[in-house]
């Protein structure tokens, strides 16, 4: 039986991408389809495609109430937690693709999710961000001096990125780096050394004419390593990796944090 998605931000750009691909994939069907704009309309049409029986609903609690599988969320951080409540309410399993959650939000998640008996996934769902964090993983294993620097349009409200803060708090688990200079011992402004997360400095640019990037940054005396993921502004880079976890948060209980934890798994 395919396995029936709820998208909800279904007219976002990842949303729409979403919608047609759970659409083709003959492994999945579409449940339902949230968005706040176009309501009724049928969402293959509002994405600008064929017709695909499913007609935008902006009442998520109906949608849920009706069944799916499971929810794949790339909304809003000021709606996502009274959306998963709503989902572990029905013991609807969820693909987190919202942004802007920080690690304790992730803490309760993973318990809410446990308490429901439920699981739920969460990261940069690109395939290739999700090969950065695995590589800067092991690099972090061996290295113990680094920083993450984050780059991204002038508009982005965000800062640092949710991968950048997931980078930094997933790289800090492995091994919390060695501090440089004690803030102390700086000369200016502290907060030019970036914001701390993981235990470690991240830096966010923000100006006209960049798309998102994310680097992780390792230094030995003498030496240094360089890991750079770059992405165009395409939902599309987020679909093979959010089905790829819809697929898994099925079987699963609890959160599950980074892709890549998903693709290597034993």
């Amino acid at each position: 039986m395919p396995i029936a998605v709820c998208v909800a931000g279904a007219l976002g750009t990842v949303g729409r991408r979403l919608v047609e691909a759970v659409h083709t994939d003959p492994d999945f069907s579409l449940h339902s389809a949230i968005a706040r704009r176009e309501v009724g309309r049928d969402a293959g049409e509002a994405v600008g495609g064929e017709a695909v029986g499913v007609a935008i609903t902006d009442d998520l609690t109906a949608a849920l109430d009706a069944g799916p599988d499971v929810l794949i969320d790339y909304t809003h951080p000021a709606v996502i937690r009274e959306t998963l409540a709503a989902a572990f309410a029905r013991r609807v399993p969820v693909v987190i693709g919202t942004t802007g959650l920080s690690d304790a939000d992730f803490q309760a998640i993973d318990a809410a999710a446990r308490a429901a008996g439920v699981g739920a996934a969460t990261g940069n769902f690109s395939i290739t961000a999700a090969l950065l964090q695995h590589c800067a993983r092991i690099v972090a294993r061996h290295v113990p001096h680094w920083e993450v620097v984050e780059y991204c349009k002038a508009s982005k409200p965000d800062v640092p990125s949710g991968t950048a803060r997931e980078l930094a708090e997933l790289l800090g688990a492995e091994r919390p780096p060695e501090p440089g200079l004690p803030a102390a011992d700086l000369v200016g402004p502290v907060a030019a050394r970036g914001a701390e997360f993981g235990g470690a400095r991240v830096h966010s640019i923000r100006l006209p004419g960049y798309t998102a990037s994310v680097e992780a940054h390792f230094g030995l005396p003498g030496e240094r390593l360089l890991l750079r993921h770059d992405s165009e502004p395409d939902g599309a880079i987020f679909v093979r990796g959010s089905l790829l976890a819809a697929r898994h948060v099925r079987g699963t209980v609890g959160l599950v944090r980074g892709l890549d934890t998903i693709m290597f798994a034993p």
